[in-house]
């Protein structure tokens, strides 16, 4: 009887110390989002989808608030704070000054956002898009397949993350044809697909036959006027078989899993992110050329291979310019 109730103590007493160990007693990271769009927005969809890839490894519990205002954003991001969440992602572009008094203000926490500003010590990392990359890659492939010499670009806001990417689109466009002319127009909105396709059409009408989709809207109003259209974050091919042609893929995974990793180590600290998009780090890539494959000459498949792999080695940089780009 003696040996049993010794035996059950020390069961009791083991379990008790396996409770206690941090092994055991490290829960799943909570982490939430905040974003001021729609979820399926091309842009905040790869944060998502990069997040809930953390879930399904059972790493974090994860939740979000969408279409938030930016009237609400600081209120949201305490919110969240004070709701135990350990990591907090979103998109501070037009709530720097609140986003960071918010970081101040929660010391403990980790806050990982979207930002053309820099790191806030202690807790405030940063991160962007910086996926110039391929996207001077499918400027490449709109030169080569605009019979017109026109191409339409149709942006956000002119932001440097906006920028970076219509500027390395522009100099891949000249590289492969230095004569080509470009349209310009930002819709002064991140999810207005109505706004977007009226702006693509009127670049259409004026000869535009390739269109820079860096806007939801865009493919389809290159769809209905049967030109061709560029890809930008995703990869929407698929929905547009016979119009998207290539797409520069942003890939959130390499950030989201640093940023986790740090938290869950205690290291996480005030730096830029933004080189985890590059594509040597798997941050960013061409998408498949899939129904394009054999439409595209295979001398500009070439061009752009080689293009692609200098990139890669180290021996090709594309110029990072943040500046509003210009149809010269």
């Amino acid at each position: 009887m003696t040996l049993s109730r010794r035996t059950t103590l020390g069961v009791a007493l083991a379990t008790l110390a396996v409770a206690a160990s941090p092994a055991f007693a490290q829960a799943k990271l909570k982490v939430a989002a905040i974003y001021t769009v729609p979820v399926e927005q091309q842009w905040v969809s790869r944060i998502d989808k990069a997040l809930k890839a953390a879930v399904a490894r059972g790493e974090i519990e994860y939740v979000f608030s969408e279409n938030v205002a930016n009237a609400d954003y600081e209120r949201v991001m305490r919110q969240y704070a004070e709701g135990g969440n350990t990591l907090i992602v979103g998109e501070s572009f037009a709530v720097e000054a609140a986003a960071r008094k918010v970081a101040k203000d929660y010391p403990k926490v980790s806050f990982l956002m979207g930002s053309s500003g820099k790191p806030q010590a202690p807790n405030f990392g940063v991160f962007d898009n910086y996926i110039q990359e391929p996207a001077y890659l499918t400027g490449m492939i709109a030169g080569g397949m605009s019979k017109s010499g026109k191409i339409g670009m149709v942006g956000g806001y002119p932001i440097p993350e906006v920028n970076r990417l219509m500027n390395a689109f522009m100099a891949g466009a000249r590289e492969i044809n230095p004569k080509v002319e470009f349209s310009i127009t930002f819709i002064n909105s991140w999810f207005d697909p109505p706004k977007a396709k009226e702006a693509a059409f009127a670049m259409i009408d004026k000869g535009a036959d390739v269109m820079y989709a860096e806007r939801f809207g865009v493919s389809d109003a290159a769809k209905e006027r049967k030109v061709l259209a560029i890809g930008n974050v995703i990869d929407t091919q698929a929905q547009y078989p016979d119009t998207v042609v290539a797409s520069a893929i942003w890939h959130m995974e390499p950030t989201i899993d640093k940023a986790i990793a740090a938290v869950k180590g205690g290291s996480f600290k005030a730096e830029d992110y933004g080189s985890l998009s590059m594509m040597k780090v798997k941050g960013s890539s061409l998408s498949p050329l899939g129904t394009f494959e054999k439409k595209i000459p295979a001398e500009l498949v070439a061009k752009v291979r080689a293009r692609e792999k200098a990139m890669l080695e180290g021996k090709f940089a594309v110029k990072v310019d943040d500046n509003a780009p210009k149809a010269k």
